[in-house]
């Protein structure tokens, strides 16, 4: 036992969330697999029902040039990190509501309720990444030619980005749903709306070239070409990264500054 874990004062404030964040994000997990019998298989069996059934609707009945093959490759690289957003961004409108009790009685910072979310789904990606080397070694296994690039060292950027985004959105989500109820479902709707105006069944090359620079200012669009471009380079587009960015990073400051600015209401309310 180190001294920091014997005399738990010595920690500083940083040091203290950390190790909160930690406690609380491995009890979301263990509870979530826990009580289930199939535990990590339900981590990844929604993002694969998925990718099968678009597969099967773009390649096998409508035939449409979307995406680049080997598409299940293509469709999984930003489908994974989509149910990440998803459900982070999802579980975030009652990240005050399910545990109003322990976010009125503990002293701990209430940013902590959000981030235990936005980490414990992002492990969940994490784990789901062999899924994704699964089926590009399939591919290669089966005749497709997959490329594997240097690309891929950017995988942990997107993962960044992503994350900030996400925590961003979330810290602007929780307390404003405390107040209003209906913002949990409204968040639902732009949710699928952001799922077919984001790039993970088609990419942005299969845009008209007029919506490219739109497009971009989606930041999921610089975070999907992140990571999809370590096996498909041509997703790869510096502008969309950069406006991902600061996009991300902007969004993550003004979630930080809703979440201060309504925080004794939030306690008041819940």
């Amino acid at each position: 036992m180190s001294y920091a874990d014997s005399h738990p004062f010595s920690r500083t404030p940083w040091a203290e969330y950390r190790h909160s964040l930690w406690l609380l994000t491995t009890r979301d997990l263990k509870v979530r697999y826990s009580t289930s019998a199939l535990g990590y298989v339900w981590s990844i069996l929604d993002p694969l029902v998925m990718a099968g059934i678009y597969w099967f609707v773009f390649t096998q009945v409508f035939q449409r040039p979307v995406g680049t093959e080997p598409y299940i490759v293509f469709l999984l690289s930003a489908l994974l990190p989509w149910m990440w957003f998803n459900g982070a961004v999802s579980d975030s409108t009652r990240a005050f509501l399910k545990d109003a009790k322990l976010v009125r009685s503990t002293k701990l910072p209430r940013t902590i309720w959000v981030n235990r979310i936005v980490l414990s789904k992002g492990i969940e990606f994490a784990l789901s990444l062999p899924v994704l080397a699964l089926f590009v070694a399939a591919a290669a296994w089966s005749g497709v030619e997959v490329r594997v690039g240097w690309e891929l060292l950017l995988f942990p950027l997107a993962m960044v980005l992503q994350a900030a985004l996400t925590a961003g959105v979330g810290m602007i989500v929780a307390p404003l749903v405390v107040f209003f109820r209906d913002l949990e479902r409204a968040t639902k709707l732009v949710l699928r709306f952001l799922f077919y105006a984001s790039p993970i069944v088609y990419g942005t090359t299969n845009l008209p070239e007029q919506l490219h620079v739109w497009a971009a200012f989606n930041p999921l669009t610089g975070i999907f070409g992140l990571y999809r471009s370590g096996f498909f380079p041509g997703e790869l587009d510096w502008f969309a990264v950069g406006v991902a960015a600061a996009v991300s990073f902007a969004i993550l400051a003004i979630g930080l500054w809703v979440f201060r600015s309504s925080e004794r209401q939030v306690l008041k309310e819940i």
